[in-house]
Parts: C-alpha cells; structure tokens; sequence
C-alpha cells in the first residue's frame, strides 16, 4: 500500500490541490489574491491558485508531522525578514491564512479538533484523500 511517506511531497502537494479545488468548501478568500504570506516577503504569491496548494500543504504537515495548531503551522510556513544592513531575523508566516485554511478543511470534514484543543490533526477521511492521491502519484511515476 502506497501511503504518503513513499511519494514526493511536491508531487502530492499539487495532486491534492486539483483534489481540493473540486471541494465547495475549500474557496479563497476574497483577499487572498492580494495579501502576503509573511512579514518575510514582499509581494503576494503569483499563482492564481495558491490558496489550494497551501490548504494541501496544510494537510500533509498535520498528516506527517501530528497535530498541530496555527503558531506551530506558522513557523513552518515562516522565513527570514530582511531588515536592512541588521541581521536577517527568523519570523513566522501569516497565522491567518493558516487560520482559515484550518477552518475550511475541518468545515470539509479532512481535518478534526484534538481532545485537549491542542490544534487539529488529521480526520479519517482527509487520511484517505491523502493515500488516495499518494497511490495515484506513485502510478503515474510508474508509468
């Protein structure tokens, strides 16, 4: 059984963003074409449909990593802020693009709330979306 630790991540990362973009649940914001995803960065992504491919990020992370909640998915998401002739600074992402792609895969039923409201992890059925398109991955690599 092929699971998501035996496929690239970049490869599944975009194969579970179509997945998600066929999800009525999972819709940008109407700010998300113009914000940015950190302190660290100085313009808005180019990609029209970066939000999807951050959503699936999302849910690998909590896949591989446990759960996990918005300060925590922030510094992964962070970078180094350059402040000038001062030395570079480690700063975390935006938490509210996190925020609300935590809220919208949970709504779509992939993601689930802990016991002890430590963050979310990963719900069966995002489980099985991730697998699902890790197996499809692993296909067409072999073909």
């Amino acid at each position: 059984m092929v699971t998501v630790y035996d496929v690239p991540a970049e490869a599944l990362i975009l194969k579970v963003a179509e997945k998600l973009k066929q999800n009525d649940k999972i819709v940008p914001p109407e700010w998300a074409e113009f914000v940015r995803t950190g302190v660290h960065t100085e313009r808005a992504p180019v990609q029209s449909d970066w939000w999807y491919t951050r959503a699936a990020s999302i849910l690998r992370k909590l896949y591989v990593k446990g759960p996990m909640g918005t300060s925590k998915l922030a510094g992964e998401y962070g970078g180094f802020n350059d402040r000038g002739s001062k030395p570079n600074k480690a700063v975390k992402g935006s938490r509210n693009i996190i925020r609300k792609c935590l809220m919208q895969l949970q709504d779509a039923g992939l993601l689930e709330a802990t016991q002890n409201k430590q963050g979310r992890k990963i719900a069966p059925a995002g489980q099985s979306l991730l697998d699902n398109a890790a197996k499809e991955v692993a296909d067409a690599a072999k073909n």
